[in-house]
């Protein structure tokens, strides 16, 4: 198992922010500029949340972005997996990436558009045995795989373990069917389940009904952590 963090890389105290400048501007004009259009009274909340992502694939290279560029100050991101031609037809990859663990590869990605943000990387598999170290900081649990077994095993033993912890899942966005059958519900109290219910995912899995699946996972995590949940 590899497992990294990396802090904030400007957090250099709030009496030197504007002794350091990106393109002329300092970085605390940069870090406010970003959080113009956020929600109203958003940034402070978002900014000390962390949020646990299970899979860097389609799903979870989606959500992580998602979260990344709506503030969200710490996020932990597990996958096994290195980046393979297969993923470019969906998950937020580039072709130079290829080879490279999904975990870090996203890092870099994330890292590019928002230094403002905490990311701890590691690279193993979800197992039941260490599913209660992995998950025991997160304000939100992430479920972002493709197998079912994997998802099943999050469901069951990480609710379980943290069961006042919300759990936000997706199931069903295979195929070009319409994308207005992906929603979310909450399958029991304190899990949230975005897709269609439906489509398996091997009739195949495309770029726009995976996006919209992870949007909704990525907008669930933000109602959850604003406490402005609303189905």
């Amino acid at each position: 198992m590899m497992k990294m963090m990396a802090s904030n890389p400007y957090n250099h105290g709030e009496e030197n922010m504007t002794a350091i400048k990106i393109d002329g501007f300092t970085i605390e004009d940069v870090y406010h500029n970003m959080k113009q259009r956020n929600v109203a009274d958003s940034t402070e909340a978002l900014a000390k949340a962390h949020v646990v992502i299970a899979g860097s694939g389609g799903l979870g290279s989606n959500i992580a972005i998602g979260l990344a560029r709506s503030g969200v100050g710490h996020l932990t991101l597990i996958d096994f997996d290195v980046v393979d031609h297969s993923n470019l037809n969906r998950q937020q990859f580039k072709l130079s990436q290829v080879g490279v663990p999904k975990v870090l590869a996203l890092k870099q990605n994330i890292l590019e558009f928002n230094p403002f943000i905490e990311i701890t990387t590691i690279q193993a598999k979800v197992t039941a045995d260490n599913i209660e170290e992995f998950f025991k900081d997160a304000d939100v649990m992430v479920e972002a795989f493709d197998v079912p077994d994997a998802k099943a095993l999050l469901f069951e033993v990480g609710h379980n373990t943290y069961p006042e912890k919300p759990l936000v899942m997706g199931n069903g966005m295979a195929g070009v069917h319409s994308a207005n059958l992906i929603q979310v519900r909450e399958q029991t109290h304190n899990v949230y389940i975005a897709g269609d219910y439906t489509n398996p995912g091997s009739e195949g899995l495309m770029a726009g009904r995976v996006m919209v699946a992870a949007g909704h996972q990525t907008n669930m995590i933000l109602q959850l952590l604003l406490d402005k949940v609303a189905l």
